[in-house]
């Protein structure tokens, strides 16, 4: 039952109605959680005790490196998606999420390095979290490539969601690194087995953040995947209408 139902939700007639409908929602949300999340963190939240002023980089640094990794997680999805069930819309979702998950990685990078260099002393560090980022960006980047090399865009679609597969293995690198190795990187804020280590006048600003970026993120995929419909949809009309006409 579940590639039927699937395939129902990626009808593209229903997907345009759907994210019609969700798109304004997603950029509204997005865009007064972004708003709220980060004047109280940057204008209202207490400094750190050792960190200072400096740690108010967190409330878009730590938005961004999540959405870098969700983002990369999603074309994995996809990747299953078309492989497994040949989702209709998988392939198109793929080529949107990839600039999108590229830029939120590189954001991630640079707030990063602007963090560090007051912090450790330098703009960059071989840290294992860092370096597992930087490799992330190279797979999107590899990925974003790959999927628009080839003149038969199916081989551009599979080649694609099999590097989104490969490249899935650098998450929980990324994720856990600063548990397996010892990195100059500060252990993760949020576990679902203990309370945050931060503030709570800290925390609150950093999840509504965390929420506006998330929804942006959400907003710009959709924007860009509605695009993609409408343009193969009018593309398929003008061929049709040609092949009438000849």
């Amino acid at each position: 039952m579940a590639a039927p139902n699937l395939h129902r939700f990626a009808n593209p007639g229903q997907f345009l109605r759907l994210s019609g409908w969700l798109l304004p929602w997603l950029a509204i949300g997005g865009t007064v959680l972004t708003a709220v999340g980060l004047g109280w963190g940057l204008f209202l939240s207490p400094a750190d005790w050792q960190q200072g002023d400096s740690v108010r980089i967190i409330y878009i640094h730590v938005p961004a490196a999540m959405l870098a990794s969700a983002g990369y997680f999603g074309l994995a999805v996809c990747a299953v998606l078309s492989f497994v069930w040949r989702h209709p819309l998988a392939d198109l979702a793929a080529v949107e999420i990839g600039p999108v998950g590229a830029g939120a990685t590189a954001l991630c990078l640079a707030t990063g390095s602007l963090w560090g260099k007051p912090m450790w002393g330098a703009w960059w560090v071989w840290d294992a979290r860092l370096t597992s980022m930087l490799v992330l960006l190279f797979l999107y980047l590899g990925h974003i490539a790959l999927i628009r090399a080839f003149d038969n865009p199916e081989r551009g679609y599979r080649a694609a969601a099999i590097l989104a597969l490969i490249g899935a293995a650098d998450l929980p690198v990324i994720k856990f690194s600063v548990d397996w190795w010892n990195t100059l990187h500060q252990p993760a804020t949020f576990k679902f087995t203990s309370a945050p280590t931060m503030y709570q006048g800290m925390v609150w600003p950093l999840l509504i953040s965390v929420a506006g970026f998330s929804f942006g993120f959400g907003a710009i995929v959709t924007a860009r995947l509605r695009a993609a419909v409408m343009e193969r949809r009018i593309r398929g009309l003008m061929m049709a209408r040609a092949q009438e006409a000849a």
